[in-house]
């Protein structure tokens, strides 16, 4: 095979990468979390123009989660500390010009998200499941005063932004007996508690995502169409202008600050776009972006004539980038850095459909290295994504690069049950993990073994989170079908995580799987952990100590019972505790560490 230049595993997790960029409230500056510095920190870039200046110095989690707020004034912003990785965050005011960092909530074993400071700077609404469930709150900005603003049984999904005057906040619950639905909520900022505005109905999913300049409006998502659709709610009359068709899956975003537009985001072939909408028109218009690029953040900026967006592509790593609407000229911000490494090596998905067992044919995204042979036979891996309700897209996966780069194939798989098809597919998977859906990643490796370039005996299976679910119940469920698994922060029995889960996580599984008494036997049956004697596969299991979505149990317990079946560790399998890390990480080098437990075992087992 004749190969392009093959760049080093270090360089790769080394280059300079930025996460989660948040506009401020008067739209001249963008924040931002990078490893400009080797750790992550806190950056912030004047739209104006200049350099991007360090803010924070080592207050910030090595890997964030939950992202960070900036206060009305744009002098100091709040973002969520928790330790190794934990998730049970604390939240911290961080003064921009000091640097000084203040302590504001101190809830050990509780998880805390900011979501948005009052139009008065005066208080913060948060997230919290300090009293249980997942419910609003809000606290002032000393850290005093902390208010429970609703207290539902089920958690609050979405929501927290106050309106215009102060007045109110919106939030997205359920008050149903039907854990399948959420609903819009008007949450009176006096705490006297929270009222419905807005439902489409039993079973379907609302969520406001923003309030309108004059306060008489909220935008909000719904899939009540049958498939996600961007809509302007009227307050006053309790109906809704529905802006997209529903054809596409789209989803509301913010207003910008003139009340003119409406920024959504299209989701169409594994590609994220975004949508302008002219309010009194109601015409939509895309900007122009890179082919293929999809756009993970975005945010009106410098008074609504502009726009300030997050990009990427298969080959192409993450640019920041300013769009102004008038001129229609994108302008970067942020470029993507290369190091030493020739951009041209990485490579672009091909879009691919496959049938499964049934007929349906299954959307994914196909990577094989440059200048392969078509009778060239090399060993290939199949990735189910996390989730399940998440999708692949074409955008820069540093996971699936190393990959390719070390000279397999790769194939991506939207399975039934992700997110950007339709509702009826992403309700496939609903009471029925590790059943139709895993047929659908066996189909993939199927396709991929009719594939000339791909050597049949030579194919993996390779997943984090819901993946790393799918792994396991792959190679006990399907034993034969793979060589080699890499199961990643994964869960191997359901039962067991959801007694360690979260309330919000426990009303996630019951939402998916049933209730898991009424719904036992099924429960067990999609347990991988009860068919660990089945596999045959080589399998490297990889797991964050301080994981809180799938607990660390979930890998010992899996692992306990390959033991009891007579399997040994170093022989049949590989198992890897990361203890100063929880569900996955950005930090350089904890990721080091991943991709380097994973590239040696796959080239020793492919």
């Amino acid at each position: 095979m004749q190969t392009k230049t093959r760049f080093p595993l270090e360089e790769l997790v080394r280059l300079p990468e930025f996460y989660a960029p948040i506009v401020s409230p008067d739209g001249s500056k963008v924040a931002f979390y990078a490893d400009y510095s080797g750790r992550i920190e806190l950056w912030v870039l004047d739209l104006a123009g200049g350099t991007p200046r360090q803010v924070s110095h080592g207050q910030v989690p090595k890997s964030p989660h939950a992202g960070f707020i900036w206060d009305r004034a744009g002098r100091a912003i709040v973002f969520p500390l928790d330790r190794d990785g934990d998730e049970q965050h604390d939240l911290w005011l961080l003064q921009l010009e000091t640097g000084e960092a203040v302590q504001l909530t101190a809830t050990p074993g509780a998880q805390e998200i900011p979501i948005e400071f009052s139009p008065d700077d005066a208080w913060l609404s948060f997230l919290s499941t300090r009293d249980g469930q997942l419910n609003l709150y809000k606290v002032r900005r000393d850290g005093s005063e902390v208010t429970p603003l609703t207290r539902f049984d089920t958690p609050v999904e979405q929501g927290g932004e106050w309106s215009p005057d102060g007045s109110y906040l919106i939030a997205a619950a359920n008050e149903t007996s039907d854990p399948h639905n959420f609903d819009v909520y008007l949450v009176p900022a006096d705490g006297s508690g929270p009222r419905q505005v807005f439902s489409s109905g039993a079973g379907t999913f609302d969520f406001p995502t923003d309030w309108s300049a004059d306060g008489r409006s909220i935008a909000l998502t719904s899939d009540a169409g049958g498939s996600q659709r961007a809509g302007v709610l009227d307050l006053n009359k309790g109906t809704v202008r529905w802006l997209s068709d529903g054809r596409v899956e789209e989803s509301s975003r913010t207003f910008s600050r003139d009340g003119r537009r409406l920024l959504t985001i299209r989701n169409r072939d594994a590609v994220l776009r975004p949508v302008l909408y002219e309010l009194d028109s109601g015409v939509g218009i895309e900007p122009a972006l890179p082919p293929a690029a999809s756009v993970t953040g975005g945010d009106f900026a410098l008074g609504g004539s502009a726009l300030v967006l997050r990009y990427s592509c298969d080959a192409e790593r993450g640019t920041l980038a300013l769009y102004e609407l008038e001129r229609a000229e994108l302008r970067t911000l942020l470029a993507p850095h290369y190091g030493s490494i020739e951009p041209s090596v990485f490579v672009s998905a091909e879009d691919i459909y496959y049938p499964s067992f049934d007929g349906l044919h299954i959307h994914a995204l196909l990577y094989r290295p440059h200048d392969v042979e078509e009778h060239e036979q090399i060993p290939a891996i199949v990735m189910p994504h996390g989730g399940p309700t998440w999708q692949y897209f074409h955008a820069f996966d540093p996971y699936v690069q190393f990959l390719v780069n070390e000279g397999y194939a790769v194939l991506s798989p939207n399975v039934r049950g992700s997110t950007g098809y339709g509702v009826e597919f992403r309700d496939m998977a609903r009471h029925d993990w590790g059943g139709a859906d895993l047929q659908d990643i066996v189909a993939g490796r199927r396709y991929l073994a009719t594939r000339s370039f791909v050597d049949p005996e030579r194919i993996a299976i390779f997943g984090g989170s819901y993946g790393g679910f799918m792994t396991y119940i792959a190679v006990t469920k399907e034993p034969e079908a793979w060589q080699a698994g890499v199961a990643w922060v994964g869960v191997s029995d359901l039962a067991a995580a959801y007694e360690e889960s979260m309330p919000h996580y426990k009303y996630f599984l019951q939402e998916q799987m049933g209730d898991p008494v009424e719904n036992a036997d099924l429960w067990a049956d999609r347990s991988a952990a009860n068919f660990a004697h089945r596999m045959q596969a080589k399998l490297l299991i990889v797991h964050g100590v301080n994981d809180p979505r799938c607990p660390i149990s979930q890998a010992r317990i899996f692992r306990d019972r390959l033991l009891a079946a007579g399997k040994q560790e170093g022989r049949d399998f590989e198992y890897v505790e990361l203890s100063d890390e929880g569900h996955g990480s950005a930090d350089q080098e904890q990721r080091l560490r991943a991709f380097r437990l994973v590239a040696d075992f796959l080239q020793r087992t492919l």
